[in-house]
């Protein structure tokens, strides 16, 4: 097993949260005379471009951090709050701090000299590790080697050779500024055995195994890992490994090519995050050139797209932040995961990203003249600004609400940055390491998307070979219609949004076949009648929105329909539970050609679809009539039930019979009864009722069998997922039984976030390896949030945060702050080019890279419910003269088992958002 350091530098544990008071002790200790200036301040250059008043008042804030946080019997300062714990970083950052403020013109020479010479005192005489160089991490107001908890240990906990290179490049700086220091700042370097952190020219720590001894290991990566390199060269260590950018690569971000250390975390244990401070430490303190310039800008540029793609103002890096798990770094990219959010363990917390206060800071004046980065900045400057330093940053959950949550953590890196990138613009723009020039205002780098690598057919289980595909010709053109019984969206989509659905769109676009159809998921030549119903939606949702022109919506709709129209079917009667997209051959749910039955179910839901097509966009109601009187419905309508069929084979796969059942599953058989109920079928023993079995979860009763007969035959398969009720919502509304369903699922949900911080949005996943669907259900078998495969094996670990689920959860709880956090959580999780990713596994926090048609077309509908004003997407069908209703006014005659009525069973009731489909109060019209 190969170990590889994981800290970029050293973090103290915040207990500070709740640990507020000031250690003191008596220490004896010979004082050094007191150092006193021999030279003005201008030795690092004269102010060239005077602060404003604003920010001179921002300079103060960020400097009364360390007024506020130095302790007085050591001169050291603490790295958050009043806990009295520092690393070298930290040390560092309040060395900055104190130049910068004295360059500023915040303390006079005599302060400086003053804090200076206690400062310095302190730092030689700190204990080392192992008589090398300093622990990473001492308690600020004893001096003492500590472990991140701030507990006293003799030996210590090994050494950060980043946070080191922080400090040299500090010294260096300071010695710059103030000569009269120079020998003493040597003294202290000299004590230290920096060498010792230098290996073939890499940098490398020190941490302590398990078994006590010591292991030197490799730390850095790119970014952090080329400044601290810079800090060691100043002072005459040769660290080309260190200094070069390789090994690394770029990856596509938004149409912006960023780079990327090839060194992620499940290779070598170490994290290679791409965040915002290692560039603005470089700009400030060395000057950007050459491909540092180019890097740098590609990883503003990144956070710029984003905002401009979601509307959601974004500037990351690392932070400390102000509840568990203490500090987080907010990434561009991180591990394979854009935007990911994560411990220095790799444990994502996505709920938790923040607008960092020290990046927009340094973006601002980095790119002077950039609108974006100005933007960000007066989004921050004030509402961060405690008065006595700045706190953190803003939680993205509520960037733009009127008193957005703030992370509201006093640290010594962000105030001492803020301070350092002040002093920059101070100088006009001027790193500090003299020989190197100002990059303000430098152009934004030529940028290329990279090529989207083809997914590979992990989840496919028949083995032959793929057959060519056909061509299916659409229906013939149909006569435009200007009236429609669906109203258009209330106000226009905002950009965000829109770009969002377009993502969600693009899904349908990359994988749409010439059959005219689209597969269900990316890695599967298949698609089933819900499918269907999945692309049906999502083609309405798209043009509503204006996501598509008229001219694509029609020829993707009648291409869709002159496939149904040549679909066989099975015993001539209804579609097959499943076709190949590129054949429209009969196949099973792995891809293998079988002659597999239907699903009334599936049928439910093409059902619904077709009535939003030939409702919404009237023109095609002659040749959805045409379909749906092609079928019979005598077997998947029984005694009031919808039905399922399946064929049983006997030992030699040979078929023996045909078995017609009542198709119980819950939630999606009260979803399809519906939308047999749009078509005049009486299935009243499927639809909603009140005679539920319910079973307790978090304190909220949540359905688990449609009845009680109904349990008892599905005792080994009793599970509850959100997708068919959230879909159900979205389309019908919630009737006052439902309501009350979704209303405890998603308590539950949000009680068990609050209880355990682990996010869940109980849905149906694909995922890229076996059992590649997991079930994570509300409860299965009486287990709570069980994860569970398709047959109902319980998978470890298995839960995945769905994407769809998210999005849902959003549209129809749009106050509520659980249902903000969970879309903040999976915002991202997206390829432009390919579509909205399943969703994120709970325990890792890493994304579930499927694609189907069900995530997208269920985003794409929860953003039409946003824009309908949370009405229920489908709407009465006014015209009961059209073919269909005319068959069964004239008997049946062809013997389809057609309903007995012509008209809906269900009717659209209430008013407002509280509008929703339920039985026909008047039977009889």
């Amino acid at each position: 097993m190969s170990f590889s350091y994981m800290i970029r530098r050293s973090k103290v544990i915040l207990v500070c949260l709740v640990f507020g008071l000031f250690l003191s002790y008596g220490l004896n200790f010979m004082p050094t005379p007191l150092v006193k200036a021999q030279s003005a301040p201008e030795m690092c250059g004269a102010i060239a471009i005077p602060l404003t008043p604003e920010e001179q008042k921002y300079a103060q804030s960020a400097w009364q951090y360390f007024v506020d946080n130095v302790q007085p019997s050591t001169g050291l300062s603490n790295a958050a709050g009043s806990f009295p714990a520092s690393t070298m970083w930290d040390l560092g950052n309040y060395l900055m701090a104190m130049n910068a403020a004295r360059g500023i013109g915040l303390i006079n020479q005599e302060d400086f000299d003053s804090r200076l010479n206690q400062f310095l005192t302190s730092l030689a005489e700190l204990p080392l590790f192992e008589n090398t160089l300093p622990n990473k991490v001492y308690n600020s107001a004893t001096k003492e080697i500590v472990d991140y908890g701030n507990n006293a240990i003799e030996r210590g906990i090994g050494w950060s050779a980043l946070d080191i290179g922080r400090l040299l490049a500090a010294f260096h700086i300071v010695q710059r500024c103030h000569p009269q220091y120079s020998d003493w700042i040597s003294g202290i370097v000299s004590s230290w055995n920096v060498a010792e952190s230098v290996e073939n020219g890499s940098l490398y720590g020190a941490m302590i195994l398990p078994d006590g001894s010591t292991l030197k290991v490799q730390e850095g990566r790119l970014g952090y890992e080329e400044y601290a390199a810079r800090g060691y060269s100043l002072w005459g260590f040769e660290v080309p490994a260190a200094i070069a950018h390789e090994p690394f690569e770029f990856v596509d971000i938004y149409g912006v090519q960023i780079p990327v250390d090839t060194r992620d975390y499940f290779e070598t244990n170490a994290n290679n995050y791409v965040v915002s401070e290692a560039y603005i430490l470089d700009a400030i303190e060395f000057g950007l050139q050459g491909e540092r310039a180019d890097h740098a800008r590609r990883v503003f540029e990144a956070q710029k797209r984003r905002y401009e793609e979601t509307g959601l103002l974004t500037s990351v890096s690392e932070d400390n932040i102000n509840q568990a798990p203490h500090f987080l770094y907010n990434t561009v990219y991180a591990n394979g995961q854009p935007w990911a959010v994560i411990t220095e363990n790799n444990e994502a917390y996505p709920e938790l990203r923040t607008l960092s206060s020290k990046s927009a800071f340094g973006w601002r004046y980095i790119y002077p003249d950039d609108a974006y980065a100005q933007k960000v900045f007066d989004h921050i400057k004030d509402s961060t600004n405690s008065g006595r330093g700045y706190y953190a940053g803003i939680y993205e959950s509520g960037l733009y609400d009127p008193q957005p949550p703030l992370n509201d953590i006093l640290t010594g890196n962000t105030n001492g940055l803020i301070l350092e990138i002040l002093y920059y613009k101070a100088r006009g723009f001027k790193p500090m390491v003299e020989g190197q020039s100002s990059i303000a205002s430098s152009p934004v780098p030529r940028v290329s998307v990279a090529p989207i690598a083809s997914l590979t057919n992990s989840a496919t289980v028949s083995c032959a070979p793929q057959a060519e595909e056909i061509d299916v010709a659409a229906i013939a053109p149909v006569r435009p219609v200007k009236s429609s019984n669906c109203p258009a969206p209330g106000e226009e989509i905002n950009p965000a949004d829109r770009r969002y659905a377009e993502i969600a769109w693009q899904y349908f676009e990359t994988n749409h076949r010439k059959t005219g159809l689209v597969p269900d998921r990316s890695d599967l030549e298949g698609i089933t009648a819900w499918g269907m119903g999945d692309y049906l939606a999502a083609l309405h949702a798209a043009r509503t929105l204006n996501i598509i022109s008229p001219e694509t919506f029609d020829q993707r709709v009648r291409h869709f329909l002159g496939a149904l129209q040549e679909m066989e079917l099975f015993g001539a009667e209804l579609p097959y539970r499943a076709y190949d997209t590129l054949t429209l051959k009969p196949i099973d749910y792995g891809g293998n050609h079988s002659n597999n039955g239907w699903s009334g179910l599936d049928l439910g839901r093409l059902l619904t679809s077709l009535h939003v097509l030939k409702t919404c966009h009237p023109e095609y109601q002659e040749a959805v009539d045409q379909v749906v009187l092609d079928w019979s419905y005598l077997r998947v309508v029984r005694d009031g039930q919808v039905a399922n069929i399946s064929v049983e084979k006997n030992n030699r796969g040979r078929q023996q019979r045909l078995q017609v059942q009542p198709a119980h599953l819950l939630g999606y058989e009260e979803y399809a009864a519906r939308g047999f109920q749009l078509w005049g079928f009486d299935v009243h023993r499927s639809a909603i009722g009140d005679d539920y079995v319910t079973q307790t979860v978090a304190g909220e009763a949540i359905p688990i069998a449609h009845s009680q007969s109904d349990h008892r035959q599905q005792q080994k398969r009793a599970s509850t997922i959100t997708n068919p009720f959230l879909l159900y919502g979205l389309e019908f509304g919630f009737d006052p039984q439902s309501r009350n369903f979704i209303d405890s699922i998603y308590r539950a949900e949000a009680k068990r976030y609050g209880e355990t911080g682990e996010l869940s949005a109980s849905g149906t996943t694909l995922i890229q390896e076996p059992p590649y669907v997991i079930h994570s259900t509300v409860i299965n078998n009486g287990k709570p949030w069980a994860a569970v495969d398709d047959g109902g094996n319980l998978v470890p670990q298995g839960r995945v945060v769905s994407t769809a689920i998210a999005s849902a959860y959003h549209a129809l709880f749009p106050d509520d702050d659980y249902g903000k956090t969970l879309w903040q959580a999976t915002l991202d999780l997206y390829d432009p080019n390919l579509g909205y990713y399943e969703g994120l596994y709970e325990e890792s926090g890493q994304p579930s890279l499927g694609l189907t048609s069900g995530t997208n077309s269920l985003i794409l509908q929860a953003l039409l419910y946003k824009y309908m004003a949370q009405q229920p997407i489908i709407r009465p069908h006014q015209n009961l003269e059209s073919r269909w209703w005319q068959e069964i006014k004239n008997g049946d005659r062809h013997g389809l088992g057609l309903p007995s009525r012509s008209f809906p069973r269900i009717e659209l009731k209430g008013t407002g958002n509280r509008q929703y489909w339920d039985l026909k109060t008047n039977v009889n019209n």
